[in-house]
């Protein structure tokens, strides 16, 4: 436990509760078509928005050979940015990263997901029609629970996307660094791509183009926090709140191991530092005199 606590801790919390949730899920103690995201289950008025599906759909895997790699992945690199990364220098900072991918990968697979059935002839799912997203403008092919299952698995969970996204900023930061891909070693800058096209390969380009959302979020996060404030003249609109830090245990002094040395938090501002008051009593300065008088 003392390891487990020691290991940075935005990375350890998600793996460790996607291979939990995953485990569970892939061995039938939990249906996990409770926890994926469905857009009509959480964006809702008829009913009490599932919100959790938000947070869940980054917890779950895919089966077999995926509950052991997924999880690896993610905190390969994770953990890699968290503390290596100059970027989040300061306690929260990832924590403020990783709510960012998350709303963008959730926004942009919904709109992904409602184009695509919408373009699509056939849609296949069992049951009613208005419980799953953008399926009332084409024809619905019913199938059993079993395709159901693998089809809403392949679409509806943001892990590997979260992933990628992951190491997409994590080969920005170290472009000529060497991975090691199975049995096969090269720049970092070429990672996310090599990942991409083995989830193509293995679960097609559904699964491959949800992914990719995780390519638009990290992107975004660069575009908006390095590329438009140092060339662009604009400015960082996204920080960590006072509060986000507080939860990290950001106190004046307090030292922090990075991968690049040792990282001290710095004093209060000078605008949250308590106000001097005057007793009244004016200061009693001396005569002048020129210096060597």
């Amino acid at each position: 436990m003392d390891v487990f606590w020691n290991l940075p801790p935005v990375s350890r919390t998600i793996t460790a509760l996607a291979v939990v949730v995953s485990a569970l899920g892939h061995t039938g103690m939990i249906d996990l078509m409770y926890y994926v995201f469905i857009r009509q289950y959480v964006f809702t008025i008829t009913m009490i928005p599932q919100l959790w599906r938000i947070a869940t759909a980054f917890l779950i895997t895919k089966p077999k050979f995926g509950i052991l790699m997924d999880p690896y992945f993610l905190y390969q690199y994770g953990s890699g940015l968290e503390l290596e990364s100059s970027r989040f220098s300061q306690p929260g900072d990832f924590f403020v990263y990783t709510c960012f991918l998350a709303t963008v990968i959730t926004v942009s697979a919904s709109l992904f997901l409602c184009l695509h059935t919408a373009f699509t002839l056939a849609e296949a799912v069992p049951g009613i029609e208005g419980d799953y997203p953008c399926v009332i403008r084409s024809p619905v092919i019913r199938k059993t629970n079993k395709g159901l299952r693998g089809i809403v698995l392949q679409r509806y969970i943001f892990l590997q996307a979260l992933s990628l996204a992951f190491a997409y900023t994590y080969a920005q930061d170290n472009p000529t660094r060497q991975v090691s891909f199975f049995i096969i070693t090269f720049d970092a800058r070429y990672l996310p791509f090599a990942l991409l096209f083995l989830t193509f390969i293995m679960d097609g380009g559904d699964a491959a183009l949800t992914q990719a959302t995780g390519l638009i979020a990290a992107h975004l996060y660069d575009f908006l926090t390095r590329i438009w404030p140092t060339f662009g003249g604009g400015r960082n609109f996204i920080f960590t709140p006072r509060i986000v830090k507080q939860w990290f245990g950001a106190k004046p002094g307090a030292a922090q191991q990075r991968g690049y040395g040792t990282a001290y938090q710095g004093r209060t501002p000078a605008d949250d530092r308590p106000t001097a008051r005057t007793t009244g009593a004016a200061p009693a300065w001396g005569p002048g005199r020129r210096l060597g008088d």
